[in-house]
């Protein structure tokens, strides 16, 4: 299996932070975020890591990572720059990260024991994470449930109550060759202008 770290975008939400520097330099606990997931996924075995790459891209030449760049990653969102990553998705079964989040490897060996075509992470316990982020924790969280079988029913629509929101996605999923032909196509009979602003 190889890696996928998304790291096209500006990370506008960290404001003036990511002027000087690719939001995935940010420290966490004294360490910069790109080094957390290089550690937790060779830690698990990962070592054929690729990067998408965008803003700032020469921040990140010192990784020496498998590079795919999404050269309009200012006019499009994060699906468009996975897509950019097709030659390594369409041939082998890929874990795929957000560059600006940070997980332990218990994370990513979830994904690795999961059989299914297409995984994702999520946090059952963000209520307590997002209350300490947000005066109001449903202003920032989305629509997550599930049924009895672990497949996701409902995600990423605005929530009016905490019930509605069994968890949160973590920027953290997994595609199978099979499950990438599926999305890919997908996303291919979609009109430009939604393809270009389509969320993960």
């Amino acid at each position: 299996m190889r890696a996928i770290i998304l790291a096209a975008g500006r990370g506008s939400r960290m404001g003036a932070s990511t002027e000087e520097r690719h939001k995935c330099l940010m420290k966490v606990r004294g360490k910069r975020l790109i080094d957390w997931q290089l550690e937790a996924l060779q830690a698990c075995g990962l070592n054929e890591i690729g990067v998408v790459t965008g803003y700032r891209s020469s921040d990140l030449k010192e990784f020496n990572l498998k590079e795919f760049n999404n050269s309009r990653w200012h006019q499009t969102n994060m699906v468009i720059s996975l897509t950019k990553a097709n030659e390594w998705l369409s041939t082998s079964s890929c874990l795929v990260t957000y560059s600006d989040i940070f997980y332990m490897s218990s994370a990513i060996e979830l994904l690795l024991n999961c059989k299914n075509n297409i995984a994702i992470t999520y946090d059952k316990n963000w209520l307590n994470l997002w209350k300490n982020r947000f005066s109001d924790p449903l202003s920032d969280a989305e629509s997550f449930k599930t049924n009895s079988s672990g497949m996701i029913t409902e995600i990423g629509r605005k929530p009016s109550h905490v019930e509605e929101v069994e968890g949160q996605y973590m920027g953290l999923l997994k595609f199978s060759p099979t499950g990438w032909k599926t999305c890919s196509e997908m996303i291919e009979q979609l009109p430009v202008e939604e393809r270009n602003t389509l969320h993960m």
